[in-house]
């Protein structure tokens, strides 16, 4: 017999559920299954279950045709299991390294029925937290019951922190309860009738805080039903337990610390509920209150139990913002002094704020969109895209760019803009209708109610963003994670390229947007590219018919100097011919004449500064890159693409990556300049092999690239239309 079920309740976690099945299948004990159980999820989550399933035979996917719930999600994965033992995780979290093997070795020690296993808190800004269940099962006898001890009770009270014998189960007919909390009506009964518990204070599982799409951080009255969830656990306790009295003073401070749990947390209960949460918290006072008595909690916890018994909720209000007074206090430890130095301008931009605050009084402008792209560079990018778009199906909306003062040269004729810093560019924020962007708003601005901001992004990750980055503090230019999410808070919607860019944002930024899965704007232009448009955009970089054309575009390292390369472009010129012209396209982080125009110096081409980089991918035969996401989009036009990768492992280390490409690469891959001379002389760049590595590339990546992206998003967020 398998000696442990992993059941795996799954439901739109496509952004985790990777690193948690990895965290599983990566254990070096091997004795186990995974049930995951797709509980009709209607993200991504089921294909990437599918592909792990297809690849390890411990993966079983039950596939459900409607969704249940977590809790019958969790019975039909219970249904399913064949293992001695059933460990109930959660998809969001994962396993410690070594976790299933501390498992088993105290399972085989102990024979418990039910182990209990420590965790730590891991916060979506990257902050762990160790509670004090380790401590309390560092403290617990090697085997007992709940009566025995009954500080048991005082775990906290999740499936995903037990591994239970099956036997158990089937014997007593457990089942998970429908609703939220139902965790509640399994845990305590489950402990209650347990003949043989055990407890590993070792850490074994992550338990992730998630910002978004929790239910402990969604304002409903849904968090109502911990009551029914409550009721039924004790009435469960008294049918399974012959100690239920003694069991019940330790359940009723549990339960009353668990309500005040909920009722305190400004994320769960709405405002206008919280009385009658209360009231209902003073009914199961009164109805549970054991007949001998119960010790109560010190400090402020015991006296909110007095109020409670008092139905003292207006009192009750007013400890809790006494409490919160107090903590404010303590938090402020000094006052930030004005220096004199850059006052003038200090007192300029206060005046601009005030100016915006007052355009933000006036109503917002039904027929203005207003667009931006990298900080104020230019007109360019998804936004540029979807701006010529909306001309063609919205002409209704008038659209208006931020351009910087240094960047009004760059901007074409006929298109309206505004100076970033002047009256006009704080009025045009205050009021425009939408907002557009591949980057974020600066911190101040405000998302006016009746508004629309669209996050367009600027590539397809393979470098980690957002949040992943707190795991790679190294590469993370802003580790003002807390200021990051704000920024994304303020999304309405949310662009990504393909599936494997959406479970990526999902992780990196959990806020609460809409996805627009429809592929990038920018890139409808090389969807449609002729042979023709190819030519025209040569003849004007001077590029003579019969030259090749290598486009090499590195990325940017966090950790070296502005402008460092790691690859010698002159040498490789050298390497590649006198009838190849090299185009170098530096990042833009090193661009520091932003008005260059295209430099030739013989062989090698400049084009660092060039406006359009679509241009560039029409010119080239073929891209030379290392990690940059450019590689994603000219692979939209189907051309070779050799990957240059002299530092992967260093990169992958330091600047955290979704997946590894030099498993996954677009064409061939170089590690060093000899090899990469060989791709070129022997045109392995070309070859049929490359071609089969750029096709499978293309089908993960590119298979919305067809011309039409710019269409859905104008049709979706500035005409209203329903998604397809």
């Amino acid at each position: 017999m398998t000696l442990l079920s992993v059941v795996l309740p799954v439901y739109k976690v496509q952004g985790y559920l990777r690193q948690c099945l990895d965290s599983l299948l990566e254990q070096r004990f091997t004795d186990f299954e995974v049930v995951a159980v797709d509980d009709c999820s209607p993200d991504h989550s089921g294909a990437i279950l599918a592909e792990y399933a297809a690849r390890d035979p411990r993966v079983r996917v039950v596939s459900l045709a409607e969704n249940v719930g977590l809790g019958r999600a969790r019975n039909a994965g219970l249904d399913h299991a064949v293992g001695e033992y059933v460990w109930f995780v959660d998809s969001d979290d994962w396993l410690a390294e070594g976790a299933l093997t501390a498992v088993a070795d105290r399972l085989a020690d102990t024979a418990a029925d039910v182990l209990i296993v420590g965790f730590d808190r891991v916060e979506w800004d990257g902050r762990v937290a160790v509670p004090g269940a380790g401590r309390l099962l560092a403290e617990a006898p090697e085997t007992f019951t709940a009566q025995e001890w009954p500080r048991i009770l005082n775990t906290l009270h999740v499936a995903w922190n037990k591994v239970v014998r099956r036997d158990l189960l089937l014997k007593l007919g457990f089942r998970f309860g429908t609703g939220w909390y139902e965790d509640v009506s399994f845990t305590f009964p489950l402990l209650a009738a347990a003949p043989r518990i055990s407890g590993l204070s070792r850490i074994c599982v992550h338990y992730r805080q998630r910002r978004t799409g929790a239910i402990t951080r969604t304002l409903d009255d849904r968090h109502f039903e911990v009551f029914d969830h409550w009721a039924h656990a004790m009435t469960l306790v008294d049918r399974y337990s012959d100690s239920a009295e003694a069991l019940r003073p330790v359940l009723f401070r549990r339960m009353m610390w668990h309500y005040l749990v909920v009722l305190r947390n400004a994320q769960r209960v709405p405002k206008a509920s919280r009385r009658r949460f209360f009231d209902r918290i003073a009914e199961d006072y009164h109805r549970y209150k054991p007949a001998v008595g119960y010790r109560l909690p010190p400090g402020a916890m015991g006296l909110r139990h007095r109020l409670v018994a008092r139905r003292a909720f207006v009192l009750f209000l007013a400890l809790q913002w006494m409490i919160g007074v107090v903590r404010a206090v303590d938090r402020v430890r000094y006052l930030p002094l004005i220096e004199a130095e850059g006052l003038a301008k200090r007192v300029r931009q206060a005046a601009y704020r005030a100016y915006y605050r007052a355009q933000l009084r006036l109503p917002v402008d039904e027929s203005l969109a207003l667009y931006a792209a990298y900080w104020y560079r230019g007109v360019t990018c998804n936004p540029a895209a979807i701006a010529s778009k909306a001309a063609e199906l919205a002409p209704g909306v008038r659209s208006v760019w931020v351009v910087g003062r240094g960047r009004v040269t760059t901007v074409p004729p006929g298109t309206d803009y505004v100076i970033a810093g002047s009256a006009s560019y704080y009025r045009a924020l205050a009021r425009a209708r939408w907002l557009v962007n591949n980057v974020n708003w600066p911190n101040w601005a405000v998302k006016r109610p009746g508004t629309t901001h669209l996050m367009t992004h600027h590539g397809t990750p393979l470098k980690m963003m957002g949040m992943d980055q707190a795991d790679h503090p190294a590469a993370a230019k802003d580790q003002d994670f807390h200021a990051q999410m704000r920024r994304a808070d303020r999304w309405d919607f949310s662009i990504t390229a393909n599936a494997h860019t959406t479970i990526a944002w999902e992780r990196a930024y959990p806020c609460r947007h809409e996805i627009l899965e429809v592929g990038y704007p920018r890139n409808d232009r090389l969807a449609t590219a002729t042979a023709a448009d190819t030519a025209v955009v040569r003849d004007q970089l001077g590029i003579r018919p019969h030259e090749r054309v290598v486009l090499y575009t590195p990325t940017h390292r966090e950790w070296l100097p502005l402008g460092r390369q790691v690859l010698d472009v002159e040498a490789f010129a050298d390497l590649l011919g006198p009838d190849t012209v090299l185009l170098v396209r530096a990042h833009y982080f090193a661009v520091t004449d932003e008005h260059g125009a295209p430099a030739r110096r013989g062989r090698i081409v400049d084009v660092s500064a060039y406006p359009v980089v679509e241009d560039l991918y029409l010119a080239a035969d073929v891209m030379v890159t290392d990690y940059s996401s450019a590689m994603f989009d000219f692979a939209v036009l189907d051309r070779p693409i050799v990957i240059y990768a002299p530092d992967w492992p260093a990169y992958r280390e330091l600047r955290g990556v979704y997946f590894d490409l030099m498993e996954l690469p677009p064409g061939e891959v170089a590690t060093t300049v000899s090899e990469l001379a060989e791709v070129f002389a022997t045109a392995a760049y070309e070859s049929a092999g490359a071609a089969e590595k750029r096709a499978s590339f293309r089908r993960r990546f590119c298979y919305l690239d067809d011309g039409k992206a710019a269409e859905r998003v104008v049709r979706r967020v500035l005409l209203g239309e329903a998604a397809p």
